[in-house]
């Protein structure tokens, strides 16, 4: 089986060079020290004039919480809407409510202003209560196509228990996307442990 290695960067160089050595995809962030911001929407435009691997685009407006103002939500439908016409793949999203469970309402009105385009729901599920059950609640009552997840661990090894169960539940709709700490170098050593398709990192290439 060949594995999807989706690459995270923030960027042109970055992206540039794990194209040229391997990913199959890119995740294209701003500000990776808070756990990704959206990008310019100009590097962006040049990302997907002058790459011919699939880029996706995080849409978080701010740092911090999942949970959105009604003006935030209307920035993440504007940036939505850019990315959309800039030809990008797909988008990177998620939110929550004050509960920490997955703001089902919120997640299918960024979906349907997607239109089209490959939709992710990012690490935001790592926050919820209980992983399994906001994985379920995306699974039959979204139309979000793939869910970025270390199970709610700190890294792919610590969450591999969670991430098992989460492949066990079989869905030929939503793609689990594994995240966490996973390198270039410990890849292998990951999927032996859980079996998955597609993994993401920020060094799952080797960009040095």
């Amino acid at each position: 089986m060949n594995l999807i290695k989706e690459s995270c960067v923030e960027t042109y160089e970055e992206a540039v060079h794990a194209a040229s050595r391997g990913a199959d995809r890119i995740e294209l962030c701003s500000r990776l020290d808070l756990d990704g911001l959206t990008p310019s929407k100009k590097l962006v435009k040049k990302l997907v004039s002058d790459l011919a691997i699939p880029v996706k685009v995080m849409v978080r407006p701010r740092e911090g919480d999942f949970c959105y103002t009604n003006e935030e939500i209307n920035q993440m439908h504007r940036d939505i809407q850019d990315f959309k016409s800039l030809g990008v793949f797909g988008v990177v999203f998620g939110a929550l409510g004050d509960d920490k469970t997955v703001d089902i309402s919120v997640v299918n009105d960024l979906v349907s202003k997607s239109n089209g385009m490959d939709t992710t729901f990012h690490k935001a599920i790592d926050e919820t209560n209980d992983l399994l059950d906001a994985y379920k609640s995306l699974l039959f009552h979204t139309k979000i196509n793939s869910v970025l997840t270390s199970g709610g661990a700190r890294s792919a090894i610590l969450g591999y228990k969670k991430l098992r169960k989460m492949l066990n539940i079989k869905s030929d709709r939503i793609r689990i996307i594994i995240a966490g700490s996973i390198t270039h170098e410990n890849l292998p050593e990951v999927h032996s442990l859980i079996g998955g398709v597609e993994y993401h990192g920020r060094r799952i290439i080797d960009i040095s």
